[in-house]
């Protein structure tokens, strides 16, 4: 009872903190071991491409509250630093944050681009200079968003953008919430799950891999997040690909 509490209380905390969109460490604290982290799932994100190429890549969690959007926004500002062109898409169609977390405005977007295939995707993109990262919105919040990504507007319009950039980097919503998660992994080259620490149980872990092993999904690997290192610093991660057990 006492860890159902506290976490509650701790996802008052996060459900704050997302209104104010999410901390771009990679940008902002460059030395950082929060950068530095994301650094190396840059790179294993690299080394994962030697076994195929990997252009879409969708985040996801299991539950709200573990990061997800963080990795997505720090992820792809990592790799533009190191010379792609990268594009985030705020693909959570239910609560999209990214347009907070580049500052930017939500009246259209994504959901503009799938319900209109005539117009251009290349009108609605932001691209922040000072950070070098195209930005698709999400747009309004559509009242139908499974059905949205069902489409075969949506898979066109990701095909598109697979061929105009380097990578693709989908935040979405986490996977045990809604079908979202699942639907998009089998659009994209590969997906990331991100994991809070102390936070998510384990039984709700170990759904979200069935529901994603349901799908075929293409599991790159996992980012450990909220990892204290000599209680130092409370923002880390790790990155490794699914490996053996789920424990």
């Amino acid at each position: 009872m006492l860890m159902f509490f506290g976490r509650k209380r701790r996802q008052r905390e996060l459900n704050k903190q997302q209104l104010q969109g999410s901390p771009l460490y990679s940008a902002t604290q460059p030395t950082s071991l929060n950068a530095e982290q994301i650094r190396v799932l840059r790179t294993n994100l690299q080394y994962a491409q030697l076994s195929g190429k990997i252009t879409s890549i969708g985040v996801t969690s299991s539950i709200p509250g573990e990061g997800k959007s963080t990795v997505s926004a720090n992820l792809a500002h990592s790799l533009a630093a190191a010379g792609n062109k990268v594009l985030i898409v705020d693909a959570d169609l239910r609560k999209p944050t990214v347009h907070r977390t580049f500052k930017l405005s939500n009246l259209r977007g994504l959901t503009d681009l799938v319900i209109d295939t005539k117009q251009s995707f290349a009108d609605l993109l932001d691209y922040p200079e000072d950070l070098g990262v195209y930005v698709l919105t999400s747009g309004a919040i559509p009242p139908n968003p499974a059905e949205l990504l069902l489409s075969n507007n949506i898979t066109s319009l990701m095909e598109e953008l697979e061929h105009s950039f380097d990578f693709v980097i989908y935040d979405l919503p986490p996977v045990n919430s809604v079908t979202d998660a699942q639907i998009m992994a089998r659009k994209v080259d590969g997906m990331i799950l991100v994991v809070r620490q102390g936070y998510v149980q384990k039984n709700e872990l170990e759904k979200s891999l069935r529901l994603l092993n349901n799908v075929d999904a293409q599991l790159l690997g996992y980012v450990m997040n909220d990892v204290p290192k000599e209680n130092k610093d409370t923002y880390q991660y790790y990155y490794g690909r699914e490996q053996g057990s789920q424990d």
